[in-house]
């Protein structure tokens, strides 16, 4: 990962976050009422498992980057990885359990439900819109610890990806260099993988992001599919073995 050009994308990255700050109480209500539909989808497929002969699974458990907010569902980075796993060979279905405007404590209250059904990679994008809100990092890590502590007790067999996020310091460096820190602490302590930044070559670039600064467009998630594909591909390859 290129920490200076990170760096140097943050100044366009951070208007579009100030932007969305003014607006967040709005947009969470909104975007999260453009995803409800994907919430059901979620449940369905969880129901009436049938463990033998049932095809693998990746979840992918996040906010509006995960949910695709913008974009057609099929343009969204997680049906780009499925594609991309499909190319590949692996034959895994991919569930999007993306909700827009989410938080880590939202994640938390709804993880139990989203597990009703064995899955065999969980990967996690959430703590970006605790970020933006400035929530305490220990109630951050705390909830996602939890989301993870409940998929290692519903799908013991998972293998968990965690999705790395930079936020712009204007909450101050400490607080946004610690909050990097919580995702590199829990992939140790988890053992899972991890995504070190996952809008890496997309933050920050204007042509690759929708008009709010944020959310990435059609282009953009396909960038965002390679960085979780070069992280995704070897745990697959190992689920093989």
């Amino acid at each position: 990962m290129n920490l200076l050009k990170i760096k140097t994308n943050y100044n366009g990255w951070m208007a579009g976050l100030l932007l969305t700050l003014c607006v967040a109480g709005c947009n969470s209500k909104t975007e999260t009422s453009q995803t409800q539909d994907q919430k059901p989808a979620a449940a369905d497929s969880t129901s009436k498992p049938v463990e033998e002969n049932r095809k693998k699974t990746i979840l992918f458990f996040g906010n509006s980057l995960t949910a695709g907010y913008g974009l057609d569902p099929a343009e969204a980075f997680p049906a780009l990885v499925g594609e991309k796993a499909k190319t590949a060979g692996f034959d895994y279905q991919v569930v999007n359990a993306g909700v827009s405007g989410e938080t880590t404590a939202g994640g938390k209250s709804r993880i139990s439900w989203v597990l009703n059904k064995p899955v065999d990679v969980f990967v996690l994008e959430l703590g970006a819109n605790d970020g933006l809100r400035g929530i305490p990092l220990d109630d951050s890590k705390k909830n996602l610890q939890a989301i993870l502590d409940t998929v290692k007790l519903k799908s013991p067999q998972a293998q968990i990806v965690i999705a790395g996020m930079h936020i712009p310091p204007n909450l101050g460096p400490d607080y946004s260099g610690q909050f990097y820190r919580i995702f590199i602490d829990l992939s140790r302590k988890n053992k899972a993988a991890l995504i070190p930044f996952l809008l890496d070559d997309v933050a920050g670039i204007p042509k690759l992001n929708q008009a709010d600064g944020i959310h990435p467009t059609a282009e953009g998630h396909k960038i965002v599919a390679e960085n979780v594909w070069k992280v995704l591909e070897p745990v697959l390859q190992k689920q093989q073995l």
